[in-house]
């Protein structure tokens, strides 16, 4: 079939399985010319593993460092003429070219929160590698079933204690709008907590010690983000700040587990970059449009595979160990931070406009990168062309 893109909101609800595969091998390309060959994971588990920062981990540790990795996401084949999602056709790539490339590659698709995803993860674990060096946590989700009580959890995007005004972009109509937010009650900034805390970062570390397929020395990260002050209240200071603060504390209790084995948890603070997650959020979309032309500018723009790429080399497995904040963090948001890129963001922040828009921000970078996502807007891809929907993947379980 031919598939042309299908924007609705925040969600692209279609995909082009030749344009993902295209996008996956950008990064893999990337990484093969990158690689250094110095030490790195030799069995990787990432949890969250299909687009984003969660494939980007996946393609450095397989292409970078030759390990075998094992993913988890919860991602929807072709069905009835539809196709599959990005995630399926990225993973399906991904796959592909790790086994050509003799790389062990295997994914299990499912509800990473639950207990019979957990349980099968690792009998997959001990079936195949025996033990995993390197766990990756990236899950991006809006709702958690809780597996041991069953009670749905969906988290909210608001600010804490007021409500929130400021400029905003309509996506879809290019439009600079104002948008306001009442403030999160109790109930929300538990069930967000819940969602996008850390206890099921938690009990995926507790599972794998219990059935001891950790290696000794193995690590564990999970991403997270910080931004900037404009971001702040429906942010960093809102409802999923409150959750990032229950990830960090769960990163100490579980540092404190591996410890005794020689190893360590980190959070690694990201930068900003166009995902399904990150386009949902009000404020950030025109802020990535912003800083997208003020870090390419000054020739220091990164996408998630070259942020993980630079995680694993200078902090994960550099000779002299992670450099860590006054909080104990990974910052590979460190460029975004730059006074001098904040400054320049701060700037033009009250100039930006509907009239402007495209002049003095980034914005058609933001709208090609969103549209990367889901396979459109490959150069090399003819997209007038039939397409092949129904692409299995090689190592789904």
């Amino acid at each position: 079939m031919i598939i042309k893109p299908k924007v609705r909101g925040f969600v692209c609800i279609t995909s082009h399985p030749e344009g993902c595969a295209a996008h996956v091998k950008e990064q893999i390309d990337y990484v093969k010319e990158k690689a250094s060959g110095t030490a790195g994971p030799k069995k990787v588990l990432v949890i969250g593993s299909s687009t984003g920062y969660g494939l980007a981990s996946r393609i450095v540790s397989t292409f970078g460092t030759g390990a075998g990795t094992l993913g988890v996401c919860f991602e929807r084949p072709a069905n009835n003429g539809r196709p599959a999602s990005a995630g399926w056709y990225n993973t399906a790539s991904f796959e592909k070219a790790a086994h050509e490339a003799g790389h062990y590659a295997k994914t299990i698709n499912g509800d990473a929160f639950s207990d019979e995803i957990k349980e099968k993860t690792i009998q997959a674990i001990k079936d195949d590698l025996g033990e995993v060096d390197l766990v990756i946590y990236s899950l991006a989700s809006p709702r958690r079933v809780d597996p041991k009580t069953g009670e749905i959890y969906k988290s909210t995007l608001k600010p804490i204690g007021e409500p929130f005004e400021n400029k905003s972009v309509d996506t879809d109509k290019k439009l600079i709008n104002t948008i306001q937010l009442d403030p999160a009650n109790e109930e929300e900034i538990e069930t967000t907590r819940k969602v996008m805390g850390g206890e099921d970062w938690e009990l995926w570390m507790e599972a794998l010690e219990k059935a001891k397929v950790l290696a000794p020395g193995a690590q564990t990260v999970a991403y997270s983000y910080i931004g900037p002050k404009v971001t702040w209240p429906i942010y960093y200071q809102g409802t999923i700040g409150k959750a990032k603060e229950d990830l960090e504390r769960a990163c100490k209790a579980i540092d404190a587990s591996l410890q005794k084995t020689g190893g360590h948890a980190y959070v690694s603070v990201n930068k900003a970059v166009v995902t399904q997650a990150s386009s949902a959020i009000p404020v950030v979309p025109l802020y990535i449009s912003l800083l997208f032309k003020i870090m390419k500018e000054k020739g220091i723009h990164e996408d998630c595979i070259h942020q993980i790429q630079r995680l694993f080399d200078e902090h994960l497995y550099s000779e002299k160990g992670p450099s860590l904040d006054e909080a104990g963090r990974i910052r590979i948001d460190d460029w975004e931070m730059r006074p001098d890129v904040q400054e320049a963001v701060a700037a033009l922040w009250p100039e930006v406009s509907t009239e402007n828009l495209e002049d003095i921000s980034d914005f058609k970078g933001y709208q090609a990168n969103f549209l990367k996502l889901f396979g459109f807007g490959l150069p090399e891809i003819n997209y007038e062309a039939e397409t092949e929907i129904e692409i299995p993947i090689q190592g789904v379980e």
